[in-house]
């Protein structure tokens, strides 16, 4: 039988919040996926909609790559297909040429306040128990 040192609680602890990160992605994934949006898509139009509240408001994206859990050439390619989408438009900061700003589209607005609710309650439901058991 192992002893358990504070160092495997430690690391028991960081494997549940992992554990319920990737239940919870997944799920919100699941819920989202019949609106056309994933969990990642969703979170850069969360973050969108709150750091720019109002039509026409952007975002440059160097900010964003600051408060997303993807790379920054992962968030090139997600913010392109939230372009090609129609739900953001890019634009060059035209104080600082190598600078993008990005903003919602009133149909990413739309979409945005439509599926709000299905994502907080995953996150409701997610996180208001105990962790889930890891995968068999």
């Amino acid at each position: 039988m192992a002893v358990t040192t504070a160092d495997t609680r430690l690391e028991e602890r960081w494997r549940d919040i992992l554990t319920l990160h990737a239940h919870t992605m997944c799920e919100i994934d699941r819920a989202l996926h019949p609106h056309g949006l994933g969990a990642s898509d969703f979170e850069v139009l969360d973050i969108l909609a709150a750091e720019s509240p109002e039509q026409g408001d952007q975002c440059r994206v160097q900010n964003l790559a600051g408060r997303v859990h993807l790379s920054q050439s992962a968030l090139s390619r997600l913010i392109g297909r939230l372009e090609k989408d129609g739900l953001v438009e890019r634009s060059v900061c035209v104080e600082d040429r190598r600078g993008v700003w990005v903003a919602l589209t009133p149909k990413g607005r739309a979409l945005h306040a439509e599926v709000l609710p299905v994502q907080r309650a995953v996150l409701r439901r997610m996180l208001s128990g105990p962790a889930p058991s890891p995968a068999p």
